[in-house]
């Protein structure tokens, strides 16, 4: 089990590195987690809503992703509230005092979900979360040592020392430790690390004496992996920083910073193309002073909240002036709906307020109810006749109003809606921009208006498998392979 000093201490990518490598050895492996909290979210082709990690992870596997391999699903609307997906569907949106009582009946469930995956797989590969040295949380854990426990599973503490606090947060880790909890406790893996490995080795030593504990190894900092991330953290610490080498003349892609940002990887694909740049927009100024050749909106898990923080900082009238003036703007999922005339929410399903009005750029209006589509769609594109392949998740149903507009995919027409003029669309497709001659019609559109000469061809094949080959090869060189081999398959 591979657990943290802290979020964010690359856990997830060091579980889908194992998985990887253990399947080129042909080894039947599938990931685990017992409860993750993520915006970014993904759907199994059964309807089942987890973790985009552990959906990755699957992948690592050569796997469909399964719920049993994520049961609970925390995503946060508020700072102290989320809603809780158990087994893949919403069951109630809770604050935390809530949640903390209702946590350890779920126990069981997370019981149920690995030991049919135990069943099925010679090895699993659990993930923590957090850090199990935060004691405010221990009494109701259920997904590190408690877990680590109930799996008879070995734990392999990790820290990010690009972040710095790396020695001290694994030694202050094992300080607040169980004597039970530090026997489950196998070494340590520094992550994350840019430079020669050598000269850490006296720190090493020292963290080694203090703590009794070994280190498995030291992994490098790996740029341009090209996978996504768990969560919006990484993102808002670092924007769309890596980004890879661009073009001389390239694409101005703005997105729309909203406070409670879901699926931003939805935006990896389009990194990805040499001729596109990303950026986020905070501000009005944002707009106003670089009109990019597109602004998106994207996904939000309090879409009403969102919308009003729009208003209140003046870029919904940012926005409005940009696509009036016939600036390329375009929504997903929730964003898709802010496009609309109106939300309504009469039964607070994420929020306290039961009605807002739209950005009002599309004939259409959406009221959020209980029920939550989670859908994997494979559609057409009706103005260019490209294949798309996606990923519904929402809980708004819209409905056409007055005015003209054209549906985009074939099927149910609100899938999609465009405008007349075409420079304002939306979808509520997650993963919409994964399509690569899709993405590469959409970009060709923008450069032409650009006065740029159309690429014609697919430039970037969107796949996360080399990064995921990238990320076993270093963990077989990194970390101490054999041993970990050996304690997994004996």
């Amino acid at each position: 089990m591979i657990q943290g000093t802290c979020s964010n201490a690359g856990k997830s990518f060091l579980v889908a590195g194992i998985c990887r490598a253990l399947r080129h050895e042909g080894v039947a492996v599938a990931p685990f987690k017992a409860q993750n909290m993520s915006l970014n979210s993904y759907v199994t082709l059964a309807g089942e809503e987890i973790g985009r990690a552990q959906a990755l992870q699957a992948q690592a596997c050569g796997l469909e992703p399964l719920v049993e391999m994520n049961p609970i699903l925390l995503k946060p609307h508020t700072q102290t509230g989320s809603q809780i997906i158990v087994l893949g569907k919403p069951v109630a949106s809770m604050e935390a005092r809530q949640y903390f009582a209702y946590k350890t009946s779920l126990f069981d469930t997370v019981k149920v979900s690995y030991d049919r995956l135990a069943r099925d797989f010679d090895v699993i590969i659990l993930e923590g979360a957090g850090s199990p040295a935060e004691i405010n949380l221990k009494a109701h854990d259920i997904v590190n040592m408690r877990m680590a426990r109930y799996a008879q599973a070995s734990v392999l503490l990790t820290a990010d020392i690009d972040r710095g606090g790396a020695f001290a947060a694994l030694m202050g880790t094992m300080l607040c430790l169980e004597p039970w909890e530090q026997d489950l406790t196998t070494g340590f893996i520094l992550n994350k690390f840019r430079g020669d490995a050598s000269l850490l080795k006296d720190a090493l030593d020292y963290t080694t004496a203090k703590t009794d504990k070994p280190f498995w190894g030291v992994m490098p900092y790996l740029e341009n992996l090209g996978l996504p991330e768990e969560d919006s953290v990484t993102f808002r610490e670092s924007g769309f920083e890596q980004q890879g080498d661009k073009e001389a003349e390239t694409l101005d892609v703005a997105c729309v910073d909203l406070p409670h940002i879901s699926n931003i990887t939805d935006f990896d694909a389009l990194a990805l193309e040499p001729d596109v740049r990303l950026r986020l927009v905070q501000h009005p100024h944002d707009l106003y002073a670089q009109p990019p050749d597109c602004l998106i909106l994207p996904g939000s898990k309090s879409t009403l909240a969102d919308l009003a923080q729009l208003e209140h900082k003046g870029l919904a009238r940012a926005i409005l002036d940009f696509a009036h003036k016939g600036g390329m703007v375009v929504g997903i999922c929730a964003g898709f709906q802010m496009l609309g005339q109106g939300i309504g929410d009469p039964l607070k399903v994420e929020s306290g307020c039961r009605q807002k009005q739209g950005l009002g750029l599309l004939p259409m209006t959406t009221e959020l109810g209980e029920a939550k589509r989670l859908h994997r769609l494979t559609t057409t594109h009706l103005p260019s006749g490209l294949p798309v392949v996606g990923y519904e998740i929402h809980h708004g149903r819209t409905r056409l109003g007055d005015g003209p507009a054209l549906p985009l995919f074939e099927g149910e027409a609100l899938v999609g809606l465009s405008n007349t003029k075409g420079n304002v669309w939306g979808a509520y497709v997650h993963g919409l921009f994964d399509s690569d001659a899709f993405r590469r019609h959409i970009l060709d559109g923008l450069r032409q208006s650009k006065g740029l000469a159309p690429k014609g061809r697919v430039v970037a094949a969107y796949t996360v498998e080399e990064g995921l080959d990238r990320l076993a090869e270093a963990v077989r060189e990194h970390l101490a392979w054999d041993k970990i081999r050996a304690l997994l398959l004996g």
